[in-house]
This record gives C-alpha cells, sequence and structure tokens, in this order.
C-alpha cells in the first residue's frame, strides 16, 4: 500500500474536511519514534524545518489559531553540551511550567518516553524580551529508566537527532472576551427595580391625584365666592 503524502514544498496540506489532530501519545510513538528510528510513517503529513532558525510567524501553513506541526533537528546551543539553542532572528523560546512525561498504553514502548516541554516566545533580546502569543509544544524521546529517576528537566539520554513541534496561538483569556461584548453591546447591562418602578408610580399617580383634588376645590370655592357675591351684589 503506497504511503499518503500531504507535504508539499514543505507545507502540510490537507483535503478539505481533514483534521490532523493527534493525541500526545501518537505524536510521540507513531511520529517521532518512527522518524527517529527510520521506521516508516503512518504518513507524510509533518514537515522537516529547523524551528529555531525561524520566527514563529514565518514558519510554513497558515498564520491562523489551527496548530501546525514540524521535524525539527536538534541543534546545540554551545559545542561541548546538550542545551538546544531556541534563539531566533527577532526573540527567542522560553520554556515554562514542568515537562510532562508521556507513556505509551501499549506494552510495545521497549524502554523509551516521551518527554513533552512547553515553550513560550518572546520578542526581543533575552531575558528583556516581550511575551507573545505563540506556544510551541517540543516533544523528545528519553529512556524510561532516567525519565523516572530524573525529576530535573533535562534528560541525559535523550534519543535520536529529532523533536517534534506543535505550534498554536494561545486564545484569549474569558476576561477579555467579556469586556470586548460589553465594548460592541455598549458596556455593561443596567438593571432596574420594578418593584420600586410601581411604587414610583403609584406614589406619583397619587400626588397628582391629590394636586388635582385640591385644584377642584379651590375652583368650587371660587365659584361659589363669586356665587355668593353675585347674590349679595343683586
Amino acid at each position: 500500500m503506497e504511503k499518503l503524502n500531504f507535504v508539499k514544498n514543505g507545507v502540510s496540506k490537507l483535503p478539505p474536511g481533514f483534521r490532523f489532530q493527534p493525541t500526545d501519545e501518537e505524536l510521540v510513538f507513531q511520529y517521532l519514534k518512527c522518524k527517529v528510528f527510520s521506521y516508516p510513517l503512518p504518513a507524510s503529513i509533518i514537515p522537516e524545518i529547523n524551528v529555531c532558525k525561524h520566527d514563529p510567524w514565518d514558519l510554513p501553513g497558515n498564520c491562523d489559531p489551527q496548530e501546525r506541526y514540524f521535524f525539527s533537528p536538534k541543534e546545540a546551543k554551545y559545542r561541548n553540551g546538550n542545551r538546544m539553542n531556541r534563539t531566533t532572528k527577532c526573540g527567542y523560546w522560553k520554556a515554562t511550567g514542568s515537562d510532562k512525561r508521556i507513556s505509551s498504553s501499549s506494552n510495545a514502548c521497549n524502554g523509551i518516553v516521551g518527554i513533552r516541554k512547553t515553550l513560550i516566545f518572546y520578542e526581543g533580546k533575552s531575558p528583556k524580551g516581550s511575551r507573545t502569543d505563540w506556544v510551541l509544544h517540543e516533544y523528545r524521546l528519553a529512556n524510561a529508566e532516567t525519565a523516572a529517576c530524573n525529576s530535573s528537566h533535562n534528560y541525559v539520554n535523550e534519543i535520536g537527532d529529532w523533536v517534534l513541534c506543535r505550534l498554536s496561538m494561545k486564545k484569549r483569556s474569558i476576561e477579555s472576551g467579556v469586556d470586548e461584548k460589553q465594548r460592541v453591546h455598549g458596556g455593561p447591562r443596567l438593571m432596574f427595580d420594578f418593584m420600586m418602578l410601581g411604587k414610583t408610580d403609584s406614589s406619583t399617580s397619587s400626588s397628582c391625584s391629590s394636586s388635582n383634588n385640591i385644584m377642584e376645590v379651590s375652583s368650587n370655592v371660587s365659584d361659589h365666592e363669586e356665587t355668593s357675591g353675585s347674590y349679595t351684589y343683586f
């Protein structure tokens, strides 16, 4: 059976209606593991590119909230070190949070686990860069014993020369969405106490009726005076 190929000119392109939404386990054990050990991939859908050679907005694909995936070669920051280079032309990737261990649900992992590291892109020079909404999940392979014993973020016995990267943009917070709705609809909603409104109407109507009665009495009195005066005058 011929392997499906969805990568054209370094860009992953799927037919209309198709989505590539793999789990962490599938990314590690169905794609990254096959890439590292030169096994046949389920499908040719993840392009190869050095992620740190490009700013996130210059990477192939559509610049929208949709996730993009890349195989990226490991590039050491220093010649005699294992630390990866994560500096781009306009900024740098900075790790955040704790690494996540990814295990296989089957027994065919052969002592291999996946490690997921989360990175945020900062514009400018370290350490005074400006945080952006670009998020990168970096998947690596490591020996199971090393990953279990080592609680730090660095795993000495990493496997292979490739990492798998998932690039996305962070969604806006709920608060900003609420503020935007209030701005569009003309600010926060006002609440009225209809019980008080009814009381106000009744008090207003009663005061109006009282004033009408006063005017009526005054009118009758004046009429009576005019009538009395006419009788006296006669």
